[in-house]
């Protein structure tokens, strides 16, 4: 059989520094796997073995960071090159055949190899613009079964959705497919999608009932969980939920005097806790929350970034935050080097990596894991540092398991990761139907049942 049809992500070798090889297998984790002795354990590791013996390389297309993994180059799209010097001459009706033309192609190409990820891309692509809602809501689903969806793909699929009704039976759904998408990877724009989106269109936020707040804020909470330690772009989720406090602020009555005394404390709390993370606008922050305690009526020099105007422990937060950021600065130019190669990018990721790590915030350590790997999806060196680090650190068997979910979807063909999921899933006591499920993913388990 054709082992590369096992292998759903398409990339170029000479674009990626990890061109995927015979795993890294160790003794410790088949004596591990053996101590434990699970019979669906051992079985999966003895098929993991079978790698070794075997050069298993990924199909040649090119993969780019999950940011951009919808590009696709104007060569390998027939449809445009073909109509580009034909354009003016072509009537609806050609260009009507030549599109339903194109999806059948595309159609018979995933029949006969469901597991080609450009094809699924191109094919919705191709449905997006022949406007078959049915038929494009179930090609996306079907490329998300197999396949973690880029940010910008999440971005439109939600927003088509919402562009079609935006009426209040329907928002359930949408809103499950942001839950969706914000599991893949780490986006801030695809946050800050949906953070704008629960404004616009719940009900109970939009009335500003009790339970829509509750609901807002904890929407937010989970935000700056996931993304406000994001140096380049958390920020704008920081503003996001400050501007929706001051709404709340301002619909209060003017005569409740308490209930506004305590929004500004719940505004100010927020603007300390911004000042404390070292972000990249960390000064431009600090003279907006100067700026915003003038309009309190305290009295501060809004144009100067004196700190001694400002509370001591506020003040002391925020020096801490800087000098963080200072010494994280020269990595963080080097890592948003588009013109980089990969492999060079990658390294400095790493190097970046192995700061946080002696810094001993297990937080930041993941959010730049999350950021990494956001760019480089399909890098099974970062994903194994990943998911060692999290054996090793995080204690919270829920979290350390969707780690290694995420690692094996995006590269299936690293026998390794398989292994220590398994393994991770073992520690967890997890059910022996849990484990057999994960064994069944498995492409070279799932040949040997077969």
């Amino acid at each position: 059989a054709d082992q590369t049809a096992l292998l759903p992500l398409h990339i170029n070798k000479t674009d990626r520094l990890d061109t995927p090889s015979k795993p890294r297998r160790s003794i410790c984790s088949t004596h591990c796997a053996y101590l434990l002795g699970s019979r669906v354990l051992q079985k999966a590791l003895k098929m993991a073995e079978s790698l070794d013996s075997m050069d298993i390389q990924p199909s040649e297309e090119v993969s780019n960071g999950a940011e951009g993994q919808t590009a696709i180059s104007e060569t390998q799209n027939p449809k445009k090159s073909s109509d580009a010097g034909s354009e003016s001459d072509s009537d609806d009706s050609d260009d009507e055949a030549q599109e339903t033309l194109r999806i059948e192609t595309l159609e018979m190409e995933l029949s006969n190899n469901p597991t080609n990820y450009d094809s699924h891309v191109q094919y919705i692509r191709a449905l997006r613009k022949n406007g078959n809602i049915e038929k494009l809501r179930q090609a996306r689903e079907a490329m998300n079964a197999l396949f973690p969806l880029s940010p910008a793909m999440w971005q439109e699929w939600t927003k088509d959705e919402a562009s079609l009704t935006s009426g209040p039976e329907t928002f359930p759904a949408i809103e499950k497919l942001y839950e969706r998408g914000i599991v893949d990877y780490l986006s801030v724009s695809l946050w800050c999608d949906y953070l704008n989106f629960v404004q616009e269109y719940d009900p109970s936020i939009r009335e500003c009932s009790p339970a829509g707040i509750l609901k807002a804020r904890n929407l937010f909470e989970r935000a700056l969980t996931a993304a406000g330690l994001h140096v380049p772009e958390g920020s704008k989720i920081w503003k996001a939920y400050r501007e929706f406090e001051q709404a709340m602020f301002n619909t209060i009555d003017e005569t409740d005097t308490e209930a506004r005394e305590k929004q500004v404390l719940r505004i100010r709390n927020i603007f300390h806790r911004q000042l404390s993370v070292p972000l990249l606008d960390l000064s431009s922050t600090l003279l907006v929350y100067k700026a915003w305690e003038v309009e309190q009526g305290n009295v501060l020099d809004v144009n100067s970034s004196n700190l001694d105007e400002i509370s001591s422990h506020v003040a002391s937060a925020y020096r801490k935050a800087l000098e963080m950021l200072n010494a994280r600065g020269h990595l963080e130019e080097q890592i948003s080097r588009q013109d980089a190669p990969d492999s060079e990018r990658i390294q400095q990721f790493m190097a970046y990596l192995k700061l946080e790590q002696s810094f001993g915030d297990p937080a930041r350590v993941q959010i730049l894991y999350e950021r990494a790997i956001t760019e480089f999806p399909i890098s099974s060196d970062l994903w194994l540092d990943y998911t060692c680090y999290m054996d090793k650190t995080l204690k919270t068997a829920s979290i350390v398991r969707d780690v290694y979910s995420r690692a094996t979807k995006n590269c299936p063909w690293i026998g390794e990761l398989w292994v220590r999921y398994l393994l991770s899933l073992e520690r967890g006591r997890a059910s022996e139907d849990e484990i057999f499920a994960v064994s069944f993913c498995y492409p070279f388990f799932r040949m040997s049942v077969l």
